[in-house]
């Protein structure tokens, strides 16, 4: 389940192909990655930062391709599963505030849907625990609500009947739910598009797509042609053909590691063996539905998430049926931690997790006795595969709550010119669920917060 740091070592420099190299032109910022995080962070430094230039770079041919947080229409995450004092936590909750204001503000389609979190009897403790922890929940740093006389995060109990009332195809069993009437969807494509318009329509932000990051070092050279006495990240990158062997090379000041599944990949080709991250990968997967037992739906549906002594709510929230802003209905995911793979060649460990990325029936049936648990009348054959996405996990399965992190390194610290608090780059990683609703706040968070407490931002 785990990919070696051997294997992700060697991913990012295919084969030694790519030498060291003089950088040719030089950028202020380098955001690698352009899934919805990382989007996010470019848009907000072109922002903050309109005399500087940024210029975002992602492998795929387009944005939000590999997570399953950037590929569909998305439910703004309830932030209560996790520890209140957490980053997942409080980054969701002002993610959500500053995602509701962006749609509105560009009238990007989104829908206040409210949800329901279902209980039987056993898992009452669970929802009743969601709902003291939401009470107690403060307002998030940066946030502009009012912070005096309304909760950030507004739940309610309810009995069985009541949410029978709300979702008449509910199953007798469920004995109670929460109410949760802040949780909304959105179109995460007109999302990333917006945020993608932003970008070009700054006078010094640029995106290349089809362009992979082959090989990072520290600028370690006292002149330059680009900037003399400059220092930073040399990022060698290629555009196109996955089989070309000329690279071209970017001195970047600061250098923002977005990339998701590959996160961990960057890091290591810098760090020694003894210090290089594992990563472990966990495919979800979603199916529709038309069928029978879903009449009328109009709510987001949440069971309670296996909460016996061997599993919790951190790995995975459950099977849960959501809407899209067609009224089309999905359930998923599941989740699925995926074996690494068995060569030591580098591409195929960069890659090995794509082939995984294409919807298979395999799911179907243990989805289905899933579904049944809180909605009876469902039928296995209305259930289509629909869409997986990769969720990046620093943990194994079983291992806890497992925060994102947020790590800060400099040239100087891997032989480069410069000092600690120099030329900063900075790395997401194990950015999974809650991603999308904290997409904004993470980049308020990195470039607010993280960057200008760098030298590099004074």
């Amino acid at each position: 389940m785990k990919l070696t740091v051997r294997g992700l070592a060697a991913a990012l420099n295919s084969s030694g192909n790519f030498k060291k190299k003089a950088p040719e032109i030089a950028v202020d910022h380098l955001v690698i990655g352009a899934g919805v995080v990382g989007l996010a962070i470019a848009q907000r430094l072109c922002e903050k930062f309109p005399m500087k230039t940024t210029y975002l770079i992602e492998r795929h041919a387009r944005a939000g391709e590999e997570t399953r947080c950037s590929s569909a229409d998305h439910d703004h995450h309830f932030c209560i599963y996790y520890p209140a004092d957490s980053l997942k936590t409080r980054l969701c909750l002002r993610g959500r505030e500053l995602m509701y204001q962006r749609c509105r503000t560009l009238d990007i389609p989104h829908r206040k849907t409210g949800k329901l979190i279902v209980a039987k009897t056993n898992q009452r403790s669970y929802i009743e625990n969601l709902h003291l922890k939401a009470l107690k929940l403060p307002w998030p740093p940066h946030s502009a609500g009012d912070v005096t006389s309304s909760p950030v995060l507004p739940t309610e109990l309810i009995s069985g009947d009541e949410a029978r009332a709300m979702e008449p195809n509910l199953s007798r069993d469920i004995s109670a739910a929460l109410w949760c009437p802040e949780t909304g969807i959105v179109d995460s494509h007109s999302f990333m598009e917006s945020l993608e318009k932003d970008i070009l329509e700054s006078e010094t932000g640029d995106l290349a797509y089809a362009t992979r990051v082959v090989r990072v070092d520290p600028y370690s050279t006292g002149s330059s042609k680009v900037i003399p006495g400059g220092q930073g990240w040399v990022v060698q990158t290629v555009t196109g053909n996955e089989g070309q062997t000329e690279s071209d090379a970017i001195l970047a000041r600061t250098v923002f590691n977005a990339s998701g599944l590959s996160g961990p990949f960057i890091l290591n080709s810098l760090l020694p063996p003894e210090r290089r991250i594992p990563m472990y990968y966990a495919r979800g997967s979603y199916a529709s539905y038309r069928g029978p037992g879903i009449s009328g739906i109009s709510h987001l549906i949440y069971p309670c998430p296996d909460t016996g002594p061997n599993a919790h709510a951190f790995a995975s929230l459950g099977t849960h049926l959501t809407l899209d802003l067609n009224g089309k209905i999905r359930f998923g995911p599941d989740i699925e931690f995926l074996s690494p793979p068995t060569s030591e060649d580098s591409e195929e460990n960069m890659d090995y997790w794509t082939k995984h990325l294409s919807p298979d029936d395999s799911r179907l049936e243990q989805m289905h006795l899933a579904i049944k648990q809180y909605i009876p009348e469902v039928a296995v054959e209305g259930l289509q595969p629909d869409y997986v996405g990769i969720r990046p996990k620093l943990i194994p399965p079983g291992a806890g709550f497992q925060d994102f992190v947020f790590r800060t390194d400099y040239p100087c610290d891997f032989g480069g010119i410069g000092l600690v608090g120099e030329s900063p780059m900075i790395s997401l990683l194990g950015i999974e669920s809650p991603g999308l609703t904290s997409s904004l706040a993470i980049a308020e968070y990195v470039v607010d917060d993280l960057l200008s407490s760098t030298k590099s931002a004074q």
